[in-house]
């Protein structure tokens, strides 16, 4: 079982960052909190969970790195809740960063997590009811922040980062480019991360 993989940051979009470590490069699915954490940095430390999928036509192992131990345990207990799967975890971890999904679950607030791309009412309710018990606020620790607004007018790279993060959580190209270039058009500044968050409450 791997607890957590160290090395260099090779590459990095808003929803997989790439990890070399003793010569083997690791895929890892990631959150944008987690994103947002690493973006700038050479040399990372992401804790792993590990996914196994057998049975099908595919058998598939994938890999979910996190900045931290307490989104890896969310995210673990996301996992659990009927309903949830790994990509809608990832997607509530993308909108939420710990603290707020802390926050919305200790308070029941059944509205903040409709808000997320995919969850319904029962499946919010569901997730309330089962984790309400299972964390508290002060364990989830502060709230991160993300990255600086850049100076610079958008760009594409922006734009196109935003766009593939989006399709790589499972969206249609077509809405996905609509939301983000209006995202981009109200507020040229934001970087990516802000952007997908963004887009993830408005495209239909």
């Amino acid at each position: 079982m791997i607890e957590y993989i160290r090395g260099e940051l090779t590459e990095i979009t808003p929803a997989m960052a790439v990890v070399e470590a003793a010569g083997v490069g690791y895929a890892l699915n990631i959150s944008l909190n987690t994103y947002a954490a690493i973006q700038n940095k050479k040399e990372v430390k992401l804790y792993v969970h590990e996914a196994l999928v057998t049975g099908g036509r595919d058998d598939s192992f994938t890999l979910y790195g996190f900045a931290n131990k307490e989104e890896r345990e969310l995210y673990r207990l996301l996992i659990t809740v009927s309903g949830v799967g790994a990509n809608s975890a990832r997607m509530i971890l993308s909108a939420l960063t710990p603290a707020e999904l802390g926050n919305v679950i200790a308070s029941g607030d059944e509205r903040t997590l409709k808000s997320v791309k995919g969850i319904g009412q029962r499946t919010a309710q569901r997730i309330i009811v089962d984790l309400k018990d299972k964390i508290t606020v002060s364990e989830i620790g502060p709230q991160q922040t993300g990255a600086s607004a850049a100076p610079d007018p958008i760009n594409k790279e922006v734009r196109q980062e935003a766009i593939s993060a989006l399709t790589m959580l499972g969206f249609s190209l077509a809405p996905t480019s609509k939301v983000v270039t209006e995202i981009l058009r109200q507020q040229p500044n934001l970087p990516v991360e802000q952007v997908v968050k963004l887009a993830l409450k408005q495209i239909k």
